[in-house]
């Protein structure tokens, strides 16, 4: 059997030097117009942009950071208002030491409270204050503002249902099993109602 290698730049599938085709293409450079390189990057500089956006209009009218308001946000949504830092930080995605410091600072604001875990002593819950949720009531309306403006507004309205469908998928698709999503967007409407 003749095996043949692949030129540079050749077609998915073709057999390389060593024999073994490359099904994914992997062992070429990526071309600009590569559909999976193309979303790639659409995301990170959609994802750098907008939340780029988010940040300083929280900063500016708000005084909080988006890591702020996201770690409020995450505790509002949760059962009791509170959760273990180890889920703060999935939920947040920020190293467990990241989510420490952060929450520390929402600690000395007043707007969480760190409770010890009464099941687990080398473990703690982060508490969301009744501070913390006037705060977030009060941020709420900018942040939803410029969510509205900076990411919805420029994507059709018959797109959107997808985008998040899509954007859901990949979240179920990377999740440990067992683990659950946040809950959906009708939660954190609720979890802000008075």
């Amino acid at each position: 059997m003749t095996q043949t290698t692949a030129l540079p730049g050749a077609a998915p599938g073709v057999p390389d030097a060593s024999g073994v085709p490359d099904t994914l293409g992997v062992d070429r450079a990526p071309s600009p117009d590569d559909p999976r390189l193309r979303a790639w990057i659409a995301f990170l500089q959609a994802y750098a942009v907008v939340t780029r956006r988010l940040e300083a209009e929280l900063h500016a009218e708000r005084g909080l950071s988006l890591a702020d308001y996201d770690a409020l946000v995450q505790l509002a949504i949760a059962e009791d208002r509170r959760l273990r830092m180890s889920e703060l930080a999935d939920r947040v995605t920020l190293s467990r030491s990241g989510v420490s410091r952060l929450v520390d600072r929402l600690v000395a604001d007043g707007l969480v409270m760190r409770r010890a875990c009464p099941t687990d002593a080398r473990g703690s819950w982060a508490e969301l204050t009744p501070a913390g949720l006037d705060r977030l009531r009060h941020a709420a309306p900018v942040h939803l503002r410029g969510i509205d403006t900076h990411f919805l507004s420029p994507i059709a309205e018959e797109d959107r249902d997808g985008l998040v469908r899509a954007l859901e998928a990949v979240v179920r698709g990377l999740r440990a099993p067992g683990t659950e999503m946040p809950p959906a967007c009708a939660t954190i409407a609720e979890a802000l109602e008075p």
